[in-house]
């Protein structure tokens, strides 16, 4: 993809360049349009005061000397008379030309019926210049110029006079305004390019500065990014500060999961080397506890992969959704129920047969499983678990209570860590369960409080607060 420098540098080059042909084009129209109308008002000044230096009883010799002041060194003014050519007989050199420009402005009589009496320079070259037809302005073509013409007719002396500009001279007039324009802009065009580089790069300066301590950074250097950046950046600054921060949180949850994974996995393999070491010198008991130990380790690598697709980017909440809890109770009691008779332990469920909150279907079968797992575990034979469902004003609970031993009030508030269980618990497990459960009722949006129950036990309650207008 193209830089943005190069960009910028590109488009704001075309954009000069069309902007200053639009300002020399517009330029060249508009003198062009002023200076006919100037032009224009020059033509008709003029022919008027000729038309009234006009006598009606003219002599010969006033047209003549008139024609003999209108001729240049290359052309010669005509006058007619009885529709012959009359030839300046006076021995006089014509009239000097004060300015080069006289060639292109010119003057012409005629009679009434439109026959030509006097034609000035220019006006002879081709035949006689095109008689006037109205009074006013008009573009003819002559000797393959074009002229712009002036025309009004004398009634006292019967005579129609016109006075014409070639069109020539305004085009120069005009093409020498707009190259005088167009002169100091294209002189001044590299020094624009020039500025206008410098102006870039240094509005530039800042991604740049962010990029290169971006780039610079080892794959350990987690800081925030503090550098003064302009406005327009902040946000992507501050974007860059929270991947940064999320980055953090991310690897130090894994490497926090792999140090516990280690740790918790490390003791029961040791324990079932040992168990299967003395298997194998002939103590038959070892077998059996080599059993448990497997059954721990299975347990603690399933609670660790539940662990690891929960810390995992989430996209259940696309997923989420109105679901009944009563199903998913009914059917994992089903499933624990073979355990707990085997145990001589009671289950039972009270309360509505729906309730129904904004939820996760497969995470919230998780979460109720390990609930009652862990009630079910630390529950004692002949024991009771009891289920409540209940809903008042808009609140959705559910307490699972057990006949258990509890958990010490002083590690009560500590047991949802990951890895920590009572250090007096007779009953075999990872000290991920609970952990699990915290981190499911945080995405279901729910609270969940534990408690310990007199005379002994424990009640674990989830509560969802306005549950269905998520």
């Amino acid at each position: 993809m193209i830089s943005i420098r190069r960009y910028l540098a590109r488009a704001l080059m075309w954009v000069l360049a069309i902007a200053t042909l639009l300002a020399v084009t517009a330029a060249y129209l508009i003198t062009d349009h002023e200076l006919e109308e100037i032009l224009d008002t020059q033509l008709s000044l003029h022919t008027r005061v000729v038309a009234g230096q006009i006598e009606a009883d003219m002599p010969r010799e006033a047209y003549a000397r008139l024609a003999h002041r209108l001729d240049t060194p290359d052309h010669q003014a005509r006058w007619y008379e009885d529709g012959e050519v009359q030839l300046d007989e006076s021995g006089e050199t014509p009239a000097p030309l004060y300015h080069e420009e006289e060639r292109k402005l010119t003057l012409g009589f005629w009679n009434a019926d439109g026959s030509p009496r006097l034609l000035g320079a220019e006006w002879n070259d081709s035949g006689p210049f095109p008689a006037p037809r109205e009074e006013g302005f008009r573009w003819e073509i002559y000797d393959s110029q074009e002229w712009r013409v002036f025309s009004l007719y004398d009634v006292a002396s019967r005579t129609w006079i016109s006075m014409g500009l070639r069109h020539e001279f305004q085009s120069e007039i005009v093409e020498r305004i707009a190259l005088n324009n167009l002169i100091p802009l294209l002189i001044m065009l590299p020094l624009l390019l020039w500025l206008m580089g410098r102006i870039i790069r240094r509005g530039l300066a800042p991604i740049s500065l962010l990029s290169d301590q971006v780039q610079g950074r080892g794959a350990q250097d987690l800081r925030r990014i503090e550098t003064a950046v302009p406005r327009e950046i902040e946000g992507l600054r501050d974007s860059l500060n929270d991947f940064i921060e999320r980055l953090g949180e991310t690897l130090e949850r894994e490497r926090r999961f792999t140090a516990d994974a280690a740790h918790e996995l490390r003791t029961p393999l040791a324990a079932l080397r040992i168990h299967l070491d003395n298997a194998r010198a002939g103590e038959g008991i070892s077998l059996d506890k080599a059993y448990l130990g497997v059954e721990r380790l299975q347990r603690v690598v399933e609670q660790l992969l539940i662990l690891a697709r929960l810390d995992r980017p989430r996209a259940a909440r696309d997923r989420a959704g109105p679901v009944d809890i009563y199903p998913i109770v009914a059917e994992l009691l089903a499933d624990f129920w073979p355990l707990a008779h085997a145990r001589g332990q009671q289950l039972e469920v009270h309360g509505p047969t729906r309730l129904e909150v904004h939820a996760d279907a497969v995470e919230m079968s998780i979460l109720l499983r390990n609930l009652l797992d862990n009630a079910l575990r630390y529950t004692p034979d002949g024991g009771q678990v009891s289920i409540e469902l209940s809903q008042n004003e808009g609140r959705r609970q559910l307490i699972i209570r057990d006949t258990g031993p509890g958990i010490p009030e002083p590690l009560i508030d500590k047991v949802t860590e990951r890895f920590r269980r009572a250090t007096d618990q007779r009953t075999t497990g990872s000290g991920l369960g609970l952990a699990i459960v915290l981190e499911l009722a945080q995405r279901q949006h729910a609270t969940l409080s534990l408690s310990n129950r007199q005379p002994h036990g424990l009640e674990a309650r989830l509560v969802w607060e306005n549950p269905l207008s998520r």
